[in-house]
């Protein structure tokens, strides 16, 4: 039985709106009992947030399927040395960071760790470039520059700090292979029998092809037929929405 890993946007949801089909897909995965995780870039939101989001549209799962980049940051982190991190995020990230044992400060911390958050401002680009010039190692949850209607993402909150240090982050999320390996570890799973589900040939499918598993590109979101070609690489398979897939 095959582990499944699958985005959340341009596959389940448009927004908070179901895409049709997809709850009676990811039904048939929780009663075929493969082992899922739903896994997000966006650092946001809490694995009861995202419940809760799901459930709203009709897609019912438990909270432990959820995986996001703020969990992966704090998983990867915890391999590493230092326990101090001043962060630009919001409370799901720092919550995730807490359990981790880090002690969130903007005194000499060994970590700079950036990710999405509404209340960027001037003194906060100020200290991270600061904190980095002196030293810290610099953190970041995802590379995506925007979100829906080009709403900045966390990609876009580091462009400043990289170009005042010259130096740029550590990303964990998609197209990273470490957020792959950070959720096949969650589950306790294996690349050579995980297949990925995403909409985006630049982030879902490289992440799952730079990490050894089978993907599936759904043509309900960013990517389109036309752009497998500009690519490459190809995925494994391709259906037009997660309701049509049948191979898993």
């Amino acid at each position: 039985m095959k582990n499944i890993i699958c985005d959340i946007d341009g596959v389940l949801l448009h927004d908070n709106k179901l895409i049709p089909g997809s709850d009676k897909f990811i039904h048939r995965i929780v009663e075929q009992g493969n082992p899922l995780v739903i896994l997000t870039n966006y650092p946001v939101q809490t694995g009861k947030d995202l419940q809760n989001r799901l459930g709203s549209a009709g897609i019912n799962v438990p909270e432990n399927c959820f995986y996001t980049s703020a969990m992966a940051t704090a998983d990867f982190l915890k391999n590493q040395q230092g326990t101090k991190a001043f962060v630009i995020g919001e409370g799901a990230l720092t919550h995730e960071l807490y359990n981790a044992g880090f002690t969130i400060t903007d005194i000499n911390p060994d970590f700079v760790i950036v990710g999405e958050t509404r209340s960027y401002n001037w003194e906060m680009i100020h200290k991270a470039a600061q904190f980095i010039a002196q030293g810290a190692r610099f953190i970041a949850t995802n590379p995506d520059t925007h979100g829906p209607n080009y709403s900045p993402a966390c990609g876009a909150l580091c462009a400043p700090i990289e170009r005042i240090t010259g130096k740029s982050p550590f990303y964990v999320g998609k197209p990273s292979s470490w957020i792959i390996r950070s959720a096949l570890n969650h589950i306790k799973g294996h690349s050579e029998n995980t297949v990925i589900i995403g909409d985006n040939m630049r982030t879902d499918i490289l992440a799952g092809f730079q990490a050894g598993l089978e993907t599936i590109l759904v043509t309900s979101g960013v990517s389109q037929l036309a752009d497998i070609d500009k690519e490459p690489f190809r995925p494994n398979h391709v259906f037009k929405c997660a309701g049509d897939i049948d191979i898993v």
